[in-house]
């Protein structure tokens, strides 16, 4: 059975609402002033598997390395009404929407390595806001 082209496939169900990122690009090879820097953003997407980040990325350079996981993103996200931020190493999984001037785009970011409390607040927390109020 195939499914119809615009039909999404996602493992996990997502929720679409505007939660601040701070991320930091992580690379063995790369090293300078913006690997060091801690950068701010939002996710307008997220669930148990990852999240869109919108962002900015420093070097336009740095995109085919993203995408090949020479380097990946460490993301700080603070759910609503929660006092500790969940922490999750990523890679990105694609880009789009690459805007030249702001150095800004959305980055599909898939979870590498997140604990499963974290996981798990992430799954909760999707439930919560889907749940009629």
């Amino acid at each position: 059975m195939t499914l119809p082209y615009e039909q999404e496939r996602r493992e996990f169900v997502r929720v679409r609402l505007q939660i601040p990122v701070r991320y930091k690009f992580l690379s063995k090879v790369r090293t300078g002033e913006a690997m060091d820097d801690v950068y701010e953003g939002a996710t307008t997407n997220l669930g148990g598997g990852g999240l869109l980040l919108l962002g900015k990325i420093p070097v336009v350079d740095w995109i085919p390395e993203l995408l090949m996981q020479k380097i990946v993103i460490g993301v700080n996200l603070l759910l609503p009404h929660d006092e500790a931020p969940i922490k999750a190493l990523t890679r990105v999984a694609w880009v789009e929407t690459f805007d030249e001037t702001t150095m800004k785009c959305n980055l599909g970011l898939k979870f590498k390595e997140i604990t499963q409390a974290d996981k798990d607040r992430i799954f909760k927390f999707v439930i919560k806001v889907q749940m009629p109020s």
